[in-house]
């Protein structure tokens, strides 16, 4: 059941996946036409949002049972009395998850129309209101108080301020404009600030505008799951390579009970800021963070402040979470990548450079996770592959808690080696809408089972580094 139309690619980049997914190893192992099949369901997957909102309750400063009271509190306010569930996930005990209702069919659509920006849209589709910024364009006698329906925008051609759009866009559902045109794209108005409150929209999911800001993060279960396979110790000193926003960075500093140290590294000052301003928020101490290019991260001599920050010796963290800059395509809901080839195959050398200073700077004995949200061979099993070959020190290890599916042929990996990876597979379950009847007649393990599958596509690899060599 497909609401919106499949994601689409540029020419060259879809003749890439087109041959990554229909590759012989696949295609000998399951058929072609059950290859083809998965394929088409991955690309309709992609363009929706996932059947499943999910936030990591901060476990430092409050239970999972009290957030989630408070949690279910506000959800009744925002959807005014509808009875959707909270669940507890019983593998990853520090996440709540809510059912997203849609895609609703039976909106009206009004004459004022909003064109938003897609990265707008696609946050609209997982329960976000519309600010100023992502507003492209209003009709052209659109006050304060008007009931708007609201459109994305997918293919970027709407020009900033038309008063009418004709090309290609996607219906989001309905809202109530806070502002009026001129107030929006006047030269003096506001640059920030709520546009449009969402009163009906196609997929409803709470927001989490200033929601419990410091009892909750909002996270893609997957990306919950690399902290847990990480596994990281009180004591420790762990490093998160390319750790911006700070998600799995703060998650691993709770995990640790704040006992220990994180060093987070990011190369752009901006997404430090933030890093710094998420653990402040969750009150987390243990946390470093450093505005650092990772691949540059090692140090050949010894400094008299060792522990003042990158670059580091080697061998001098217990673990390393590596989730690995990469071409982004298993983000969902996404209906129209951008990306060319060129940008899209750019990832794996860098990957590899990143990987190598991993290796170096992990103690012996220490555990290396490498992760990724993209959906390309190159970018996960061929790494995993590479890895394996170019460092004997390397072992793969089993992933605990082991909640996606195990990896994907074509990269000459076995078989054993495949089921040590997680690769979460968007199309792993049927494309399906949601409403309050079929919710309420939903048993809970079924319930847990589908977000475990219908989440954004996701890798993760898990490696134990045996010696020093």
């Amino acid at each position: 059941m497909s609401f919106f139309p499949q994601i689409s690619f540029q020419c060259e980049v879809e003749e890439y996946l087109t041959k990554v997914f229909r590759n012989n190893e696949l295609v000998a192992a399951l058929g072609t036409q059950e290859v083809e099949s998965k394929y088409q369901s991955l690309l309709s997957h992609l363009s929706h949002p996932p059947s499943f909102t999910t936030v990591r309750v901060n476990t430092h400063l409050a239970s999972v049972k009290h957030v989630k009271k408070l949690l279910f509190e506000e959800i009744q306010k925002q959807f005014k009395g509808l009875c959707v569930p909270i669940l507890e996930h019983p593998k990853l005990q520090d996440i709540l998850l809510m059912p997203v209702i849609g895609p609703r069919r039976d909106l009206k659509k009004h004459a004022s129309e909003v064109i938003v920006g897609a990265q707008c849209g696609y946050a609209v589709l997982r329960g976000a209101h519309v600010y100023v910024p992502g507003i492209i364009s209003t009709s052209r006698f659109m006050k304060a108080g008007d009931l708007v329906s609201v459109y994305s925008d997918i293919e970027g051609k709407c020009k900033r301020g038309a008063k009418e759009f004709e090309g290609v866009k996607v219906f989001l559902g309905n809202g109530i404009s806070e502002l009026s045109r001129s107030e929006i794209f006047s030269s003096s108005g506001p640059l920030n600030g709520l546009g449009i409150r969402m009163i009906e929209p196609v997929y409803l999911s709470p927001s989490f505008d200033n929601v419990l800001p410091s009892h909750l993060f909002l996270q893609n279960l997957p990306s919950v799951v690399v902290s847990h396979v990480l596994n990281p110790q009180p004591g420790e000193r762990i490093l998160d390579m390319c750790a911006a926003p700070g998600g799995k960075t703060t998650h691993l500093a709770t995990l640790m009970h704040d006992q220990g140290e994180v060093i987070a590294m990011d190369k752009i000052a901006k997404k430090v800021k933030k890093i710094k301003q998420n653990a402040e928020l969750l009150q987390l101490n243990c946390i470093k963070a450093f505005c650092y290019d990772g691949t540059k991260s090692l140090s050949v001599e010894k400094r008299e402040d060792e522990r003042a920050g990158p670059p580091f010796l080697p061998e001098s963290f217990d673990r390393v979470l590596l989730d690995a800059p990469c071409s982004g395509m298993g983000q969902r809901p996404n209906m129209a990548y951008s990306s060319t080839l060129k940008e899209v195959t750019s990832y794996q050398p860098l990957q590899r450079k990143l990987f190598t200073v991993a290796v170096k700077l992990l103690k012996p004995g220490g555990v290396l996770v490498y992760s990724t949200c993209t959906i390309t061979l190159s970018e996960n099993e061929e790494q995993v592959a590479w890895a394996l070959e170019t460092f004997p020190c390397l072992q793969l290890q089993p992933q605990e808690p082991h909640i996606g599916g195990e990896g994907m042929r074509g990269a000459g990996l076995s078989l054993d080696q495949l089921k040590l990876l997680q690769r979460f597979d968007p199309a792993a379950v049927t494309l399906r809408g949601m409403d309050i009847n079929s919710l309420q007649d939903s048993r809970e393990d079924d319930l847990i089972s589908l977000a475990n599958k219908d989440c954004i596509g996701f890798f993760i690899a898990k490696f134990i580094k045996s010696n020093s060599k």
